[in-house]
């Protein structure tokens, strides 16, 4: 019902689109004296803006076929190198590296937006870095036959993709992943298998939710389990390649991230409307860039879903000592060889500082040389893995870190 709702409405405004595509059209005509005038201006920003609000954003492109160096433009080699139903695990590698740098695990969060989220993050670890990252795949494109997709599988690719990279891997988990990352880990040290990675760097995760609680997490506290089932969860529709699997859909999770920020989103379009009409094309090609990543959202399998908010959020099994995969515990005091770096945001509303920190009082075996914490002054949720920030004082501490632990 939820799905059909949105594509009814996302119907609905078609027509409204295309009349504004063609308003648009006459009114910035060089040829028509009402483009030179502030109302002709003022109209034309005001459909660009309603174009940006409702328009239906595809799964954005990594667009990272180069980097800039020192040297200059540098061409990045990318490949699929292992591919589930579930997940595309990408292959990032610079195409002048003689030597081999650092292998990198990128973990991207399966939450609602897409790994390419994750493009500036990626691009400046790819200065000396070789950079694997997991591309979750938009549960609405997978078909129900496939199987469910939860924990329990979640945990079974993190652990398959760190095998596979071997035990020089170092493993960055951006935000959501972070209580994940950490289990696989446990249950690698906890087996005694030589690939256990070198390091594992825990971004703005929520490793313990009542370290810091802040309003999402009181939110996923505040009601039983089957209320979220019967408001957020749905059927694809049987238009899509998985008709019929359970999902959370991306635009309820992109409700969700816009209600806790109403205001600035709203601030950001005025801006934008504003922009239009002086002519700063910039300024507005920046808000679009922005957005067409933002507003870009998948589905997640519903399965994962539910069990995350009641495995992570409600019943805290990781910082408790009781999650489990397939029956065997995930002990963080098993760790004793993965270097832990946690990096937190002074102003994350999210997951707010000493819920990622929580990580090292778990791993109690784990010596306090190959430990370490960075809080980042002035930056919120996504501040620590995008923007100037994350470029010029972040991703030193992590490359650092990185180096002192390599072998």
């Amino acid at each position: 019902m939820l799905y059909s709702l949105y594509e009814w409405q996302s119907s609905a405004l078609a027509p409204l689109r295309l009349m504004g595509e063609v308003t648009r059209g006459v009114l910035t005509n060089p040829l028509h004296p009402v483009s030179y005038t502030h109302v002709g201006r003022s109209i034309v920003a005001g459909l660009d803006v309603f174009e940006s609000v409702t328009r239906h954003r595809p799964k954005p492109a990594w667009d990272v076929d180069s980097i800039a160096t020192a040297k200059g433009q540098v061409a990045i080699e990318q490949r699929i190198v292992c591919e589930t139903a579930f997940c595309q695990l990408h292959r990032f590698r610079r195409s002048d590296r003689i030597g081999k740098d650092p292998t990198v695990l990128l973990v991207a969060p399966l939450s609602g937006h897409h790994a390419t989220l994750l493009r500036g993050t990626l691009r400046t670890l790819l200065e000396d870095h070789e950079v694997y990252v997991t591309d979750w795949v938009d549960a609405a494109q997978i078909p129900a036959e496939a199987g469910e997709f939860g924990l329990d599988q979640y945990l079974g690719h993190l652990l398959r993709f760190i095998r596979m990279l071997g035990p020089e891997v170092h493993v960055i988990a951006v935000c959501q992943p972070a209580p994940l990352v950490l289990a696989a880990v446990a249950l690698l040290a906890a087996d005694g298998d030589p690939r256990q990675p070198r390091t594992m760097t825990l971004m703005g995760g929520p490793v313990d939710v009542d370290a810091a609680p802040t309003v999402p997490t009181r939110f996923a506290k505040s009601k039983p389990l089957s209320w979220f089932r019967r408001h957020l969860v749905t059927e694809v529709p049987a238009y899509y390649p998985g008709r019929g699997r359970e999902v959370y859909p991306g635009f309820l999770q992109l409700g969700s991230f816009i209600s806790m920020n109403p205001h600035r989103h709203f601030d950001a379009h005025i801006k934008m409307f504003e922009h239009l009409i002086e002519g700063d094309g910039d300024s507005v090609e920046a808000h679009h860039r922005f957005y067409n990543e933002y507003l870009a959202v998948m589905d997640v399998p519903a399965s994962y879903y539910l069990e995350t908010v009641d495995a992570v959020f409600q019943r805290r099994l990781l910082p408790l000592g009781q999650l489990r995969w397939l029956g065997e515990l995930a002990d963080c005091t098993a760790i004793e060889k993965t270097a832990l770096l946690t990096v937190e945001g002074e102003l994350d509303d999210i997951s707010a500082p000493g819920q990622t920190m929580a990580a090292h009082d778990l791993c109690s075996s784990l010596p306090e040389s190959k430990q370490a914490n960075h809080l980042q002054k002035g930056v919120g949720h996504y501040g620590i893995f995008n923007g100037r920030r994350w470029r010029e004082q972040i991703k030193p501490v992590i490359g650092n870190f990185i180096r002192q632990h390599a072998g």
